[in-house]
């Protein structure tokens, strides 16, 4: 899937800076359309989205999962959203209903162990692949 550049002058809740590759590389290759959809969900949501993953050049991908050079922050498609408890519960009810709209998101993962800190939930608009269906959704 090809990702088209996000015109960040259309983005109203988001930055640039808080996407790009945590490593210091300064990379940023977000889709458009994905942080689209980001921005309505934000207004839909109604609290600031603090994103703790966004874009990973493939280097510190695999420093950082298990899914090595490809996984799914590499497209520009998967954000890691900081949240927990009932926030993280109306945050991926509100990005259920909007996919029952036809906006494309097909995996949707949480991690809600640990410190409050580091809970987190995951969103991507991956394609359907041979070792990796979608729609999905998965807890780490």
């Amino acid at each position: 899937m090809e990702i088209t550049p996000v015109d960040w002058s259309e983005i109203r809740h988001f930055k640039r800076s808080e996407f790009v590759c945590r490593c210091g590389c300064g990379v940023e290759r977000m889709d458009h359309g994905f942080v689209q959809f980001l921005d309505e969900l934000r207004e839909i949501y109604g609290k600031p989205m603090k994103i703790t993953s966004g874009y990973r050049c493939p280097m510190h991908n695999a420093a950082v999962s298990k899914t090595g050079h490809v996984g799914p922050h590499t497209t520009g498609l998967a954000v890691d959203i900081a949240c927990h408890g009932y926030d993280a519960l109306m945050l991926m009810r509100h990005a259920i209903l909007m996919t029952d709209r036809g906006n494309g998101i097909t995996g949707y993962g949480m991690s809600q162990k640990g410190p409050l800190q580091s809970r987190f939930a995951h969103l991507d608009r991956l394609q359907n692949a041979p070792n990796s269906p979608r729609p999905w959704i998965w807890t780490y």
